[in-house]
Order: C-alpha cells, then structure tokens, then sequence
C-alpha cells in the first residue's frame, strides 16, 4: 500500500529548512497562551422564535459578542451535520491527491496554495495548504476534474454557508441601525469565496504555525473546522486558545465590519498552531464585497476615512510585499 501521508505532504520541511534563523520563539509577552477557551455560545434557532423576547436576548448576544470578542460560536445554524460531515469526507479526499498532483491539475481553476514562498523568518511562515476558491467557481463542471462527487456537496455547503452569513450579517446591520439589503448588493458569488485548509501534522516543533496571526479582510467569516484544536485569538492582550464544539461554527468580525460599526464590531488578531500528532482540517466562508464596494462608518464623527474594498486590498498586498505582514485598519484611520 503506498503511503499517502508521504506522497500527498507539500514540501514544507524543505521550504521552512531553507529559512535563516530557523528556531522559533518569541519575546513578545503576547506569544504565551495562558488558557483555554470557550467561545461565547450562541442559539440561532431563536432569531425566528415566536417570543419577541427571545429573538430581541439573541440579537443582543450575537452584538456583544462581536463588541467584546470578535469572535462567536452559533449551534442550530441550519446547516445539517449530515451537510457537513460529508463536506468534510470529500475534503479529505482532495487532499490525499498527491502532492505533485494536487500542484499541478489546475483543479478550481489553479486555486491550490502551500506555506508561504515568500516568507523570511519562521514567524511568517504557514504550515498548511489550501484551495482558495470563489464562490463563480463552484457551479463550473471543468474546475472539479476527477473529483465530480465533490461538485453537488459543494454547492449545496456554499449556498447553505452564503444564507447564514447573510442572516447573520443583517442582524449585526439591525443593531446598529442601518438597512437590511447592504449584503446583497454588494456581496454575491463573485465577490465571496471559501477556503479549504488543511494543517499536516508537524512533529518538529510545538509552536510551529499553520496561519501566521493576522485579521480578516471581509466583512465576517464563518469557520466549520475539526476537533483537533490549534485556532488561537487574542483576548484582552493575550492569545487564547480556542476549545473546539462538535456542535457549532465559529464566526468571527472581519476588518470591513469593523470599519463599518465604527469599531464597535471587532476584528480581532487571530492564528492557527500547527498539531505535532495529526493533521487539522478547517473550511472557511468569507463575506467579501465587490472591489469598487465603499466602505463607510455607520456613524459620525467617522473613525475611518472612506475607501473601497480594492483599495484596502491594494493597500494589505503593498503592506504585505514591503514587512512581511498585514498592517490593515490603522492605514484608514483618521
């Protein structure tokens, strides 16, 4: 039987070996993680329940959430677990394709990315693997190539990921005011994309990162992972790890939202640690807009110039080219 772990693997040794200054570590206080956590737990099924009151609680909890964490975790999504798991098998399925396949079938339209070829240090550099595909994308027949059971599954996740980022994204809308409606005008299948990760297990170091930290440049993303753990946040000046449910997705506050709220919503710094023991898998949703999209604080006096979502872009991909990471936000601030 060939062994798939060693056929499959990028080349991820080789690309961090060849880094200068190879040992990890950290001076930053920030850097230690000094517990465990649970997110704030949240029930979607009361957002249509027939008491006012509960729906009202709800709503509050998704906004205080966002406020005081960035990040939540909602249970009876409507998403079935059925949907999921199977999203997951077909997963796996794609990253089990041999490493030199997998780089080379083009398949989502040349969507597959591994570690990061421009990083200068160990702190920049990502363990992991992706498929980075627009949402245009799905419904393409040519993009799946040997892959066709992973087509309807897909579709079916997207469309159910798309209906529950919106819902959530109004909600957030609603307490702060302002009009249901911003989310489908501006955000569609060819502005959001999903990304499917995967985090091989890396036996060489513990604090070997398979994300380096970084924010969202969304308006919010909703994350379907495993149970294997790794997705650190900061809290109040330190990095918390999360606990993983079984039961829930996890959502967090991207920049865009941010920006807004007028930083009543937060986007807060966030990574994943790589496993030494097994390999971590994760799907992700983002809700991104179009790039002529203008984002604008919802009240005044604004915390943040105007600018579009092609601009912050522009601006994240210079940041990035020139030091290595992601500045963000505080480039827009007045």
């Amino acid at each position: 039987m060939i062994d798939t772990k060693i056929t499959s693997d990028p080349p991820l040794l080789s690309q961090f070996k060849a880094l200068p200054h190879r040992q990890i570590q950290c001076n930053d206080q920030r850097c230690a993680v000094i517990e465990e956590c649970e997110l704030p737990l949240i029930d979607l099924s009361h957002l249509v329940s027939q008491d006012p009151k509960e729906r009202v609680a709800c709503v509050a909890a998704i906004a205080s959430a966002s406020s005081e964490w960035g990040f939540f975790q909602v249970v009876n999504h409507g998403i079935s677990p059925s949907l999921l798991g199977e999203m997951r098998r077909e997963q796996m399925k794609v990253f089990e394709m041999p490493f030199e396949k997998k780089s080379s079938c083009g398949l989502f339209n040349d969507s597959y990315r591994w570690g990061n070829p421009t990083a200068t240090s160990p702190k920049l550099f990502s363990w992991s693997e992706a498929f980075h595909i627009p949402l245009t994308m799905i419904s393409q027949p040519a993009c799946y190539g040997e892959f066709r059971s992973l087509r309807e599954v897909m579709e079916k996740f997207a469309a159910a990921m798309s209906k529950l980022a919106r819902t959530l994204a109004g909600v957030l809308l609603e307490n702060l005011g302002q009009l249901d409606g911003t989310f489908d005008e501006n955000c569609n299948d060819s502005t959001c994309f999903l990304r499917l990760n995967r985090y091989p297990r890396c036996s060489i170091t513990q604090e070997m990162l398979g994300l380096q930290p970084h924010t969202d440049s969304d308006f919010l993303t909703i994350l379907c992972q495993d149970q294997v753990g790794g997705l650190q946040l900061m809290k109040d000046s330190k990095w918390v790890a999360v606990k993983p449910n079984p039961q829930a997705l996890i959502v967090n506050i991207g920049d865009l939202f941010q920006a807004w709220s007028n930083d009543i919503y937060k986007s807060v710094e966030h990574k994943v640690m790589a496993n030494e023991k097994v390999d971590r898998y994760s799907i992700a949703y983002f809700l991104c807009p179009s790039y002529e999209t203008l984002i604008g604080s919802c009240k005044e006096p604004s915390i943040y110039k105007k600018f579009s979502f092609g601009e912050f872009r522009k601006q994240v991909q210079e940041d990035v080219k020139k030091t290595g990471h992601k500045i963000g936000l505080p480039r827009f601030r007045l």
